[in-house]
């Protein structure tokens, strides 16, 4: 008979205390309710992020107040520790990033301390790269390691699905109907005609032979990753990046790496190493997407065995109907042409609505796309088959 008031006054307390670690008003909240131990020590990091305007050294009550992070690198490498206790590493990583956006924290992550107390993650290795240029060399060689370790966590997710899904389909487009004896896949080549099963005899008879493709002897597919390397693009450039090193440890496909924002940079020599691919990099400046693909176009030699994939918010700053004209001579050269606005988690970015729906009208449709469904994407293009657009 008693349990349930006691229930009823817990379960409110709870809210009371939510309510209290949101709004953070040292008691002008109206919630009536005082913070102690974590939940004190907590409140306490987060008010140092949220509780003001960046720059704002008052409450929104006019009064003073102490958070913020100021300039000091020490009590910045405590509160990235704080963080790390109370919260998940899924909520310090946004944490960590709304502070270099309201704090201005950027110059901080140049100091080799701050890399190791930060939770590393696609969005902080973009950060860093953009700082590439400005990072003293006492920062660099862990920059590098915080990097490493971002990249290795990808491939480990992604490489092995990459692989299987992209091999599937370059099995799938290699095969023959008319093999040699020695060329035959038993295996399919069975399945394929157990409908002629004769019970009388045990056996099949094979009216269609499938037989393995010479994928193994010789390049059988080109792919050209185009990646816009603007400051808008930073994830983008860190997946595409880890799986262009995947796609070149692929015998069956001979890949290409490039970036570009005014200028153009070959990067495939680095493809064995992507942390070397995004220290090659110079995230920022402008836009030529017509000169990229103009080098790109000057690299294909078999365009009906090439995919190219353009990976742009398409904000052009060269010529707009010089870069149409390409994509649409590749295209009837036999190319498969992928456009892809984000190849990041992120969902669709800002980006060029006119330039996307003219891509879309030369059959090349513009479309964000996650990790997740990239080799799928890829396994499309390779077999030129209809694309997996997702949804808007």
């Amino acid at each position: 008979m008693n349990t349930a008031p006691a229930t009823r006054t817990t379960g409110a307390d709870e809210r009371l205390r939510r309510w209290r670690l949101v709004l953070g008003g040292e008691g002008g909240d109206g919630t009536g309710c005082a913070l102690a131990g974590t939940d004190a020590a907590m409140d306490r990091t987060l008010e140092a992020l949220y509780g003001s305007r960046p720059g704002s050294g008052r409450e929104r009550g006019g009064g003073p107040r102490e958070g913020g992070l100021g300039g000091s690198a020490p009590r910045v490498a405590r509160w990235l520790g704080d963080i790390r206790t109370y919260f998940p590493a899924s909520v310090v990583q946004v944490m960590q990033r709304d502070a270099i956006d309201r704090l201005g924290l950027s110059a901080l992550l140049l100091e080799p301390e701050m890399l190791e107390a930060v939770e590393a993650d696609v969005h902080l290795v973009g950060t860093l790269l953009s700082l590439n240029r400005a990072m003293p060399e006492t920062t660099k060689e862990t920059a590098r390691a915080v990097v490493r370790k971002v990249v290795q966590d990808l491939e480990k997710r992604l490489a092995t699905r990459t692989r299987a899904t992209l091999s599937g389909a370059l099995d799938r487009s290699a095969r023959v109907s008319r093999p040699r004896h020695h060329d035959i896949d038993w295996d399919r080549t069975i399945r394929a005609n157990l409908k002629n099963y004769l019970p009388e005899y045990r056996t099949v008879v094979p009216e269609r032979l499938i037989g393995y493709g010479r994928a193994a002897q010789s390049v059988k597919k080109e792919v050209i990753l185009c990646i816009d390397q603007s400051g808008s693009m930073a994830a983008s450039v860190v997946y595409a990046s880890v799986f262009g090193a995947v796609l070149a440890s692929m015998r069956a496909l001979d890949t290409r790496l490039v970036v570009f924002d005014t200028s153009v940079v070959d990067l495939t020599e680095q493809l064995t190493d992507p942390v070397d691919v995004l220290f090659g990099t110079q995230l920022g400046g402008g836009t030529d997407i017509n000169r990229a693909l103009a080098y790109c176009q000057s690299r294909i030699t078999r365009p009906a065995e090439t995919v190219v994939v353009l990976i742009s918010d398409l904000y052009e700053g060269g010529i707009r109907d010089e870069m149409l004209k390409r994509v649409a001579a590749m295209k009837a050269s036999g190319v498969q042409f992928v456009t892809l606005l984000a190849l990041s988690d992120e969902g669709a970015p800002a980006y060029d609505g006119d330039h996307a729906a003219a891509l879309a009208a030369l059959g090349a449709p513009a479309f964000a796309c996650t990790p997740d469904l990239f080799p799928d994407v890829m396994a499309a293009a390779l077999e030129k088959r209809p694309l997996p657009i997702p949804e808007a």
